[in-house]
């Protein structure tokens, strides 16, 4: 059932989701707390479109992340197209967030582990594919 309802969202949203993954993660970079957190392992993309904590944050870490993920929960929100929910964009964004990780930053598996990105593709949620 859930595969059947996501089938046509991913679908519709796979450029646009393309979009929001390219202009969230570019904003980010901008800010050197973002790039120390990523590349100390204390943050990481997930299968939802939100970044989450590898480990237990400090106050300063949680206040990063937390002011990304208004900002992409805002993009979503303006970007989803009609005939779409924003958790389905944030989902279809989320796809393309984990795929363009790059070796030694950390993503979430479907599953809810935390791995270190590698040479190889990462493990992603099966609905991803259609993207």
């Amino acid at each position: 059932m859930m595969k059947q309802m996501f089938k046509p969202a991913i679908a519709a949203l796979a450029a646009a989701g393309a979009v929001a993954a390219l202009v969230t993660p570019a904003l980010a970079q901008r800010d050197p707390a973002y790039e120390n957190a990523r590349a100390a392992g204390l943050i990481g993309e997930q299968p939802d479109g939100y970044l989450g904590f590898v480990t237990t944050p400090t106050e300063a870490v949680r206040k990063l992340v937390s002011d990304l993920n208004i900002k992409r929960k805002d993009a979503y929100t303006r970007n989803a197209p009609a005939g779409s929910t924003i958790e389905q964009f944030a989902f279809v964004t989320g796809c393309n967030l984990i795929l363009k990780t790059t070796p030694g930053e950390k993503y979430r598996t479907p599953d809810g582990k935390w791995l270190t990105r590698d040479s190889s593709p990462p493990v992603r949620d099966p609905r991803c594919a259609a993207n």
